[in-house]
């Protein structure tokens, strides 16, 4: 086999499991700043308590981010460009978002006045709900496929579309499956570093809304096999089903430690490995495409016609191999060393 062909297939699962790691750190910071408006809604106290479980790792979670984007940069050129060029207006509001979150979580403490902090607060919300509905949005628009061709005139790939192209009704379901995937594993995540009232309110908001999340999740699933086409990799290897099985029976057992074992520490952790499978068995479906195009195969942004050379994409395997195990043992680390009970006093 092709040594070039085996490093861009390395590449692309590493792509992958960045996304998944990103989505599990960071899903947990975006759940609880949705909650602020309910949760925190009786006090200072409470919102300030809530920041202060997220305080010493948000902006770690979102190295995540940066680094999946490094890679596609990096390790596919061709698909950053492309992405990038057809989804800019999308792609610069969730980086305005992200940005408007930082800088307000930060500047919340730095003036005690009441006004201030609720702007900061609102700021907060409204900048993670529509970041969440964004990723959704994209993610679920690269299952579906992009309006994408090859223009032999200018030897690139253009975006046959608008703004309004992507917002198709099983794209949208896929915003709303990530707000409420995350406003669960956030409320979770708070019930089990949290205690008191505090805890009790987050555990509640987490079953009241694991069951709304598992309906959407169920609908998405079914959609998937109309409108998008995930399911062709399955269908040619059945023992590759094994990833989304786990990934139901995960959240299933998320809810199985809500309702039955009350224990929000083990209900939080199979949250974190459900949305974890659930990213790799879209990114599955997706090989051996990056960017799918729904108007023909020779649209696609694939792990051939986009990858870097092999000997980038070696010395970068090599960076990979020592940095990315040392970040995630570090942040484990972190996580634990942490995760002491934080009270709303």
């Amino acid at each position: 086999m092709d040594s070039s062909y085996v490093l861009s297939v390395i590449w692309f699962v590493l792509w992958g499991v960045l996304w998944a790691v990103y989505f599990v750190l960071d899903g947990y910071d975006f759940g609880i700043a949705m909650w602020l408006p309910l949760i925190g809604a009786s006090s200072d106290s409470d919102r300030s308590a809530m920041y202060r479980v997220t305080g010493p790792f948000w902006d770690g979670n979102e190295v995540w981010l940066i680094t999946a984007g490094g890679v596609t940069f990096a390790a596919f050129p061709l698909a950053y460009a492309v992405l990038f060029s057809s989804l800019y207006t999308p792609l610069m509001i969730l980086l305005f978002c992200l940005i408007l979150r930082g800088v307000a979580s930060e500047l919340r403490f730095q003036w005690a006045s009441r006004g201030f902090r609720m702007v900061c607060d609102a700021a907060v919300f409204v900048s993670s709900l529509v970041a969440v509905i964004l990723l959704g949005v994209a993610f679920s628009n690269l299952f579906r496929g992009l309006p994408l061709e090859y223009d032999e005139s200018v030897q690139f790939y253009m975006f046959r579309g608008n703004l309004l192209n992507l917002l198709h009704p099983y794209c949208l379901l896929g915003g709303v499956l990530f707000v409420l995937m995350f406003l669960v594993h956030g409320a979770l995540y708070l019930a089990w570093r949290t205690v008191g009232d505090l805890r009790n309110k987050a555990f509640y908001m987490a079953k009241a809304s694991w069951p709304v999340f598992l309906l959407v999740f169920l609908v998405f699933v079914v959609l998937t096999f109309a409108w998008a086409g995930l399911y062709k990799n399955y269908f040619a290897s059945p023992l590759l089903l094994a990833l989304p099985l786990l990934c139901a029976i995960l959240f299933l057992l998320s809810g199985y430690q809500m309702y039955v074992k009350d224990n929000a520490g083990k209900a939080v952790l199979n949250s974190c490995g459900g949305i974890l499978t659930l990213t790799l068995t879209g990114v599955l479906g997706m090989f051996p495409n990056l960017i799918p195009s729904r108007l023909s195969d020779a649209g696609s942004l694939n792990i051939i016609n986009s990858a870097s050379s092999a000997k980038t994409l070696t010395i970068m395997l090599v960076v990979a191999i020592i940095f990315v195990p040392t970040v995630m043992a570090y942040q484990i680390w972190a996580h634990k060393k942490m995760a002491v009970p934080v009270k709303a006093d």
